[in-house]
């Protein structure tokens, strides 16, 4: 697989299940910036959906496919990551 998702924290069961299906997750702690980290890195990123802004910027743009965790189990992202992310 091989893919790389970053995962916001407080997601660690998420975390822990992508990871253990082989995908290179990267916990992002504090959220991501422009400063903070290169979030185009990634092919998905997985978001709880308590922000919606959560780049902190509203004109920010990313490839990578951007999941709201809110309501979805693991395996339900983990699906969504394999039909979505590039």
């Amino acid at each position: 697989m091989g893919k790389k998702i970053g995962i916001e924290s407080g997601l660690t069961p998420v975390q822990e299940y992508l990871s253990e299906k082989g995908y290179n997750v990267v916990n992002l702690d504090g959220g991501i910036t422009k400063d903070s980290i290169n979030y185009k890195q990634f092919d998905a990123i997985v978001v709880t959906g308590m922000n919606d802004d959560f780049l902190g910027m509203e004109d920010t743009k990313t490839d990578a496919v951007v999941i709201d965790a809110a309501g979805l189990t693991p395996a339900e992202i983990e699906n969504e990551i394999k039909k979505r992310a590039r």
